[in-house]
């Protein structure tokens, strides 16, 4: 027979040799510690405003409702990403998609050598701003409401991201994408040299398109896609030139890359659809301030095309590799880390110069800044 259970296990030592106030300390400690996230739970959230009580630098085609305060803190604005406001969605896919594209260059850094083999160096550049634009995008829609100065510079650093970002296809698309009769062409050579200046025209015409907003609404929307567009087709035009000589050939096999590929290409233009038309917004103001208007689309599509474009890049360099090892020059550390560090520092400099112009010259700054939209007695109350 088995004899009676023994009670070996420490809590129960502790227990019986008087511990049991030690225990309730621990308890209430850890009690404290809990109740400090209740303290933050329980802490006001922001209150909301309709458009007319926001200045009109704030405002959005077909948005009705749902913005936040024009003045609000930093505590505030992170505050108000739990809760349902026109700008929620836009924060929180971007922030997790960031964190998407974080696990995916994680288990690649497992599996691939970024380090000391030079052929996968366009990819890590290329991994590292996908896991950067939709963060500074998410940062930038919740910080966003601080001021109209801060509105400003944020998506001053948004737009820097989606521009080094394009400059992350270019090298990409330079090493893997690039059709075999254009290898050590004069385009080849020189692709991701014009890429570092395209970033400038973008992040350049982009920020610049902010101080038309006001004054010239539909002058800074064209400027602005134009700004964006022009980079995408440059990158482009090595997997353009592949899909025209694929559809000359008959009986042309596209491949799993290729197809990827147009699957990207089919999410980045309806991305670029949805950041011109304003739609659905546009046709029933008010019904989609919330959640389905087109900004959140917009996220939504540039995500999933950015999801396709990482599928086809990693097939292309695989499916590529021995072929552009025998035939094209090896990846260089200043045609791809410091291509990056050149276009990181140029772009911080525009950035800078657009937003010491923003600050220290008033009069130069985007119009409406004082446009009159009359808070609420509410809102003047905080």
């Amino acid at each position: 027979m088995e004899g009676p259970p023994r009670f070996e296990c420490p809590l129960w030592c502790m227990l019986c040799r008087g511990g049991k106030a030690w225990l309730r300390q621990l308890c209430q400690g850890a009690g404290d510690v809990l109740r400090l996230p209740n303290s933050l739970l329980s802490a006001k959230l922001p209150q909301l405003c309709d458009i007319h009580q926001v200045p009109k630098v704030f405002q959005e085609d077909g948005i009705t409702s749902g913005y936040r305060h024009p003045r609000s803190s930093a505590l505030d604005c992170v505050l108000s990403s739990f809760q349902m406001t026109n700008e929620t969605v836009n924060i929180w896919t971007h922030f997790l998609a960031t964190w998407y594209f974080l696990w995916r260059f994680g288990m690649l850094w497992c599996s691939v050598d970024f380090v000391s083999e030079s052929y996968n160096w366009p990819l890590l550049v290329y991994m590292l701003l996908i896991c950067l634009y939709p963060f500074t995008s998410s940062c930038a829609h919740t910080f966003s409401t601080m001021s109209p100065e801060a509105r400003h510079i944020c998506f001053f650093f948004d737009y820097g991201a989606i521009s080094l970002y394009s400059l992350g296809c270019a090298i990409t698309y330079a090493s893997y994408v690039m059709p075999n009769c254009w290898v050590n062409s004069w385009l080849h050579q020189h692709f991701v040299p014009f890429a570092v200046f395209n970033t400038l025209v973008c992040t350049g015409l982009s920020c610049y398109s902010r101080f038309l907003e006001m004054p010239f609404p539909r002058r800074s929307k064209i400027l602005r896609t134009a700004a964006f567009v022009y980079p995408f087709i440059f990158d482009n035009i090595p997997l353009f030139h592949r899909l025209a000589l694929c559809c000359e050939e008959d009986g042309c096999n596209p491949g799993e890359a290729l197809s990827t590929h147009c699957c990207h290409l089919i999410f980045a233009f309806l991305t670029c659809f949805l950041f011109a038309s304003h739609l659905p917004e546009r046709l029933a103001p008010g019904r989609f301030d919330y959640i389905g208007h087109s900004h959140q689309l917009f996220h939504v599509c540039a995500v999933v095309g950015t999801h396709f474009q990482m599928e086809a890049l990693l097939t292309d360099m695989t499916s590529r590799s021995a072929w552009m090892a025998a035939n094209a020059a090896v990846p260089s550390l200043p045609g791809t880390v410091g291509a990056l560090a050149l276009g990181v520092a140029l772009n911080l400099g525009i950035i800078a110069a657009f937003s010491a112009i923003l600050l220290r010259a008033p009069r130069r700054r985007p119009a409406s800044h004082d446009a009159k939209a009359e808070p609420s007695p509410e809102l003047k109350e905080q």
